[in-house]
C-alpha cells in the first residue's frame, strides 16, 4: 500500500480546460481572463470584493498593511496557529500579542481577548488589529470577539486559511470581520497549488492590496513607483485551477466531513480518544480530522501514536505548536497559554484528504486501534507485574512460619 498522506490535492478534472485556455491565449502571467473570473466567482460566492495573490501569507501581509499596521504597533493574534498567521506582523515591524484558545472550539478565547483589550486600553496602547484564526475548518465564536473589539475601534482580520466553506450562524467564515484571508496551498480544502485570496467589506482595502501586489506601479506608461510594493499577484494559470476548484468546494466540504464522521464512528468505543469539538453555531468543514489523546486512558501517548502510524506508512501530525512555545515568539506577551499547550501536547491530526479511500481510512483506523490495544495490554501487564512483585516482597508477620 502506498503511504497515506495527511491532506493531498484533489483535482476535479475541470482544471485542464481553464489551464488550456490560458496556454492557448498566452495569458500566462499575473493578468488574464482566469484571474479576473476567479476573483469575480469568489466575490459572487462570498459577497465581498476579492483579490487573488500568491499565498495566504501574502494576503495577510497586505491586509495588515491596509489596516494601517506599522512599526511599533501591537497586533493581537491567536496563540494556537501555524506560524504564517503571525509572521506578517513582524514583516511590518509590529509586535504580536498572543491570545489563548478556549477548549470548546480550540479557537481564540473571547474573554481573554476582552481582558487583553481592556488592559492595553488602560495603558494607552491599543492593538492596531486583531487576527482571529479559524482552526482546522471551524469558525471562532465571532460575535463576542467583534463585540469586544467594537468599543475600541479595533479592526478584526480573519485568518480563514483553514476554514474555506465553514459557516458561523449561517454566514461564511471570512465575511464577518473587516477583512479576511484564505489559502489555496496544496494541502487545503481546495487548491491552486499555491495561492491566496484577500477579501474585505471595504473595497478600498482590496483595491490598495491589488495595487501593492503588482509592485505598486503608478498609472502611466513609465515604470514609476511612489509606494513600496510586492510581487504578490496570482498567475492566470493558477487562477484557472482555482476556478475549477471553487466549482467543487461544496463537494469537497461534504467529503471531508464524511471522512471525519467515519473516524468518529469507528473510534467511538475507544477510551481516551476524543474528537475536536464541533461548535453548535455553524458548519465545521473538518478540513483536518483532529483528536485528543488521553494517554492514561488510551494506552498510548500522542507521540507514540504518531510514531506507530508512521511505521505503518501513515502520515499524521500534532495540532499546531502554540506561538508562545516557539523560539521565534517566546518573548511575546501571551494571555493564557495553558489551553493551547494542552491541545498541542495531546492533539493529533489524522489523514483527512477528500480523496481518502475507504480502504485507506480502514487502514488508519486499524492502526490506531491496534496501537491503543497494545498500549493498554502492556500497561495491564506492567500493573500485574508490579502487584506480584509487591506481594512477594511483603514481609511475614512476626512469630509465624510460612508454609
Amino acid at each position: 500500500m502506498n503511504r497515506i498522506l495527511l491532506s493531498v490535492p484533489h483535482m476535479s478534472g475541470r482544471e485542464q480546460r481553464y489551464i488550456a485556455e490560458a496556454f492557448a491565449s498566452n495569458w500566462l502571467s499575473t493578468v488574464g481572463p482566469n484571474l479576473e473570473a476567479f476573483e469575480r466567482d469568489f466575490e459572487t460566492r462570498f459577497g465581498l470584493p476579492a483579490v487573488a495573490v500568491s499565498s495566504g501569507t501574502a494576503a495577510l501581509h497586505l491586509g495588515l498593511r491596509a489596516l494601517g499596521v506599522s512599526p511599533g504597533d501591537a497586533v493581537f493574534c491567536s496563540d494556537l496557529t501555524f506560524v504564517a498567521s503571525v509572521n506578517p506582523v513582524r514583516y511590518l515591524g509590529a509586535q504580536p500579542v498572543l491570545i489563548d484558545s478556549e477548549p470548546r472550539t480550540w479557537n481564540m478565547d473571547p474573554r481573554l481577548l476582552a481582558r487583553a483589550l481592556a488592559e492595553h486600553a488602560a495603558r494607552g496602547h491599543l492593538p492596531k488589529a486583531v487576527i482571529v484564526v479559524h482552526l482546522f475548518g471551524q469558525s471562532a465564536d465571532m460575535d463576542p470577539i467583534l463585540e469586544a473589539c467594537a468599543p475600541y475601534g479595533v479592526p478584526v482580520l480573519e485568518d480563514a486559511a483553514e476554514a474555506l466553506g465553514a459557516l458561523y450562524k449561517g454566514r461564511p467564515a471570512g465575511t464577518l470581520g473587516d477583512a479576511a484571508i484564505f489559502s489555496f496551498n496544496g494541502n487545503k480544502i481546495i487548491t491552486t497549488t499555491g495561492g491566496g485570496m484577500l477579501v474585505s467589506r471595504r473595497p478600498e482595502i482590496v483595491d490598495k492590496a491589488r495595487f501593492w501586489a503588482t509592485q505598486a506601479r503608478d498609472p502611466g506608461i513609465a515604470y514609476e513607483h511612489s509606494e513600496l510594493g510586492y510581487n504578490y499577484r496570482m498567475s492566470n494559470v493558477l487562477a484557472g485551477i482555482g476556478r475549477a476548484q471553487l466549482e467543487v468546494l461544496d463537494e469537497r466540504v461534504a467529503q471531508r466531513r464524511a471522512v471525519a464522521s467515519r473516524y468518529h464512528a469507528a473510534l467511538a468505543d475507544l477510551p481516551g480518544i476524543a474528537p475536536m469539538p464541533q461548535a453548535p453555531w455553524g458548519l465545521h468543514t473538518r478540513w483536518l480530522s483532529c483528536f485528543l489523546i488521553d494517554e492514561a486512558v488510551c494506552g498510548c501517548s500522542r507521540d507514540g501514536l504518531i510514531g506507530s502510524l508512521a511505521e505503518a506508512g501513515i502520515e499524521s501530525r500534532p495540532v499546531w505548536k502554540p506561538m508562545h512555545l516557539q523560539p521565534l515568539y517566546a518573548s511575546c506577551a501571551c494571555y493564557g497559554g495553558a489551553v493551547s499547550e494542552d491541545l498541542f501536547r495531546r492533539g493529533i491530526c489524522l489523514p483527512s484528504s477528500s480523496s481518502l479511500t475507504a480502504s485507506e481510512q480502514a487502514a488508519v483506523v486499524r492502526q490506531v486501534r491496534e496501537t491503543a490495544f497494545s498500549g493498554r495490554l502492556s500497561a495491564l501487564g506492567q500493573r500485574l507485574s508490579d502487584r506480584s512483585a509487591a506481594t512477594v516482597a511483603e514481609p511475614q508477620p512476626a512469630g509465624r512460619t510460612a508454609r
